[in-house]
C-alpha cells in the first residue's frame, strides 16, 4: 500500500470507531467538573466540599458527545427534509 491511502484507511478506521463510541455511549463525562456535576472547593480547614452546580453540564456531571450531536443535528435535518 502507498503511504496516502495507508494514511486515509487509518483516518476512516478512527472515524468508524468514534462513530461506534458515540452510538454506544453518547454521553461523556464533563471537563470542567470531571464528572462530579459540582465544582470542589477546600475549605480553610483542608476539607473537600462540593460547591456550586457546573456550569457545563447543569449539575449532571455528563456532557454530549460531539459525535452524537451531529449525528442527531444530520438525522433531525433528514427527518424535516422528507416530512
Amino acid at each position: 500500500m502507498t503511504l496516502p491511502a495507508l494514511a486515509s484507511l487509518l483516518v476512516l478506521a478512527t472515524l468508524a470507531g468514534y462513530g461506534l463510541l458515540c452510538a454506544l455511549s453518547p454521553f461523556g463525562t464533563c471537563r470542567r467538573c470531571d464528572g462530579h456535576g459540582t465544582r470542589l472547593r477546600t475549605t480553610r480547614t483542608g476539607h473537600i466540599r462540593p460547591g456550586k452546580p457546573c456550569r457545563r453540564c447543569h449539575g449532571r456531571g455528563r456532557r454530549v458527545r460531539l459525535g452524537h450531536r451531529a449525528l442527531t443535528t444530520t438525522r433531525t435535518l433528514h427527518r424535516n427534509g422528507t416530512h
